[in-house]
């Protein structure tokens, strides 16, 4: 087959990741103007018939053997590679006794992409709390678990959305020199290597997963006003603007330090690939405030593809019917472009 296949995480047991797979097996399998993409869920089949009488979904869970080829896609059915729940699960309860079944579930989908068997993996949300409960101390995420199983160094967080029409309506990609850090702890954690190496990943994966061939990409500062010539702090005048410079001299496309406050508008985006936020919050909301629910979370720098919906577990909707497949459809289309990008992935 050509299509590529997709592994889908279900996710923590107890949130909406069992939902949206099931949801997504009753929507029209061939979207207008998207290609056809094949998608097996990997999570334990008694949940996910059970969560569909709760929904009231006619979805024929469909096991798969380990070895057993998955079939096109077709509506209200789901393929599901079977991993055994640990212990029963109440929607909206979480149980640390789960916590080992969800990394059960990024272990399968990783190893079937290292293997070729799928050409990409999408993530349900996990509940970071419930693994650490569970006796993985040192869990801080999808994207560094995943980081550490292949043996390299350094990853990067990505969000991409498409901007509404009135904005441009273009793709808006936002990576993040650092991710889960106390605000505190950014400055310290900003270093010539380090953005050094977030921007290699980012120029390359964009290159490499999305098919631009000279990317260009804009660096907000750190501080206001991007320090103000170093009245407002020196980050951008002793490491950045010097980072940049060297970059630039070995052919990258990378402007700035900017200012976030001026940078993230409509006539300043137009004409780049990404933007590279020094810290979470700096760049995540205002991708969300323009594409929430409509966006996808990228890991570049894997030897794999990997994407993931925009949002968390949301106990409180699990099992209520009253939720949106909009970022799943995202991280999948997603998902599927980068592996049919991607050398050697067909």
């Amino acid at each position: 087959m050509n299509e590529p296949l997709l592994a889908l995480t279900t996710g923590e047991p107890a949130g909406i990741g069992p939902d949206l797979a099931l949801m997504r097996a009753v929507e029209d399998p061939f979207p207008a103007g998207r290609a056809p993409v094949r998608v097996v869920a990997i999570g334990d089949p008694e949940l996910l018939a059970a969560r569909a009488r709760q929904l009231g979904l006619a979805v024929a869970i469909e096991p798969l053997e380990a070895q057993a080829s998955v079939p096109a896609p077709r509506r209200g059915v789901l393929p599901v590679w079977p991993v055994a729940l640990r212990a029963p699960v109440t929607p909206g309860v979480l149980d640390p006794a789960n916590g080992d079944y969800v990394l059960e579930l990024l272990d399968r989908a990783l190893a079937a992409c290292r293997s070729g068997r799928a050409q990409a993996m999408v993530t349900a949300p996990l509940h970071k709390g419930v693994i650490i409960e569970a006796g993985h101390g040192g869990f801080t995420g999808h994207t560094e678990y995943l980081r550490d199983a292949c043996g390299i160094d350094a990853v990067v967080m990505m969000l991409a959305t498409q901007l509404p029409a009135a904005m441009g309506g273009r793709a808006l990609r936002i990576a993040l020199a650092t991710t889960h850090l106390p605000l505190r702890a950014v400055a310290d954690a900003i270093s010539e290597s380090g953005l050094r190496r977030v921007l290699v990943i980012l120029d390359t994966d964009l290159r490499r997963r999305f098919g631009i061939a000279r990317p260009r990409i804009a660096v907000c500062g750190l501080n206001p006003h991007a320090g103000e010539g170093g009245h407002l702090g020196r980050e951008e005048l002793d490491i950045i603007i010097p980072t940049l410079e060297r970059l630039r001299g070995e052919g990258l496309d990378v402007a700035g330090p900017w200012p976030a406050d001026t940078l993230f508008t409509p006539h300043r985006l137009a004409g780049l690939d990404a933007v590279l936020a020094m810290y979470h919050d700096q760049g995540l909301p205002v991708l969300k405030f323009a594409g929430f629910g409509q966006a996808a979370n990228i890991t570049l720098g894997l030897p794999i593809v990997r994407t993931s919906v925009d949002h968390g577990t949301a106990l409180d909707l699990a099992g209520s019917g009253r939720i949106d497949t909009g970022s799943l459809r995202v991280a999948l289309t997603v998902a599927a472009e980068m592996a049919l990008a991607a050398p050697g992935t067909r």
